[in-house]
């Protein structure tokens, strides 16, 4: 395996850890444990066993290990930003960056059973967007965007999951799931919003019955 790909793995499994973590948490310890190590294994170079007499041979290892020590502070300064930013909910400066990396991971999957069910992750996203946001003061009008981007991921990961397994166990749990999400919300919603969150739970509703 080529050290592109090694990267390009690692940098998917990092995004995939972070979407799963809940809207307004904060990194679980075993996963800050497992970043640090990642950060840390195979970075700093061994020290080369110094030979009497020549004491610059010190000051020249130095250098490289204060560079080494720099980039992995610089990659866990960008962790944490990556982190506020899967924490972000619509109208949120990094809302567009966290909307970004969803589109990628779905991109750079390797087949429509693996994009659909990213795609179904950012369904689920999008309800515990809704359930923040009808939480705040400020959510208005993002309330019925973020509902209708919830039903077009929703659609379009169930048609690539259908292509690709057909009768796939994970359509009827995904749609029991996000019953549960979405459902409680409808007292909270206006007319408009509640037509189409009604108009959503009918389409899942199929999804989940039994064939």
């Amino acid at each position: 395996m080529g050290r592109a790909r090694i990267r390009r793995e690692r940098v998917l499994e990092h995004l995939t850890e972070l979407r799963g973590l809940p809207l307004g948490g904060a990194p679980e310890p075993a996963f800050r444990e497992r970043l640090r190590a990642r950060l840390l294994s195979g970075e700093l170079p061994a020290e080369e066993p110094e030979a009497a007499g020549q004491p610059r041979r010190r000051a020249a290892r130095r250098r490289p290990l204060l560079s080494q020590l720099a980039t992995v502070g610089l990659a866990a300064a960008m962790m944490v930003s990556a982190f506020a930013t899967y924490q972000s909910v619509p109208g949120d400066s990094l809302y567009p960056l966290k909307r970004a990396a969803e589109t990628t991971l779905v991109r750079l999957s390797s087949d429509d059973a693996e994009r659909g069910e990213r795609e179904l992750d950012s369904a689920k996203t999008r309800a515990r967007e809704v359930a923040t946001l009808l939480g705040s003061s400020e959510g208005g009008p993002l309330v019925g965007k973020t509902l209708k981007d919830m039903e077009a991921s929703t659609r379009s990961g169930i048609s690539r999951l259908e292509r690709a397994e057909p009768r796939s166990s994970k359509i009827k749990n995904f749609a029991r799931d996000q019953k549960k999400v979405v459902g409680p919300m409808l007292k909270q919603l206006d007319d408009s919003q509640l037509a189409q969150a009604e108009g959503y739970l009918d389409y899942i509703d199929g999804l989940a019955a039994p064939h």
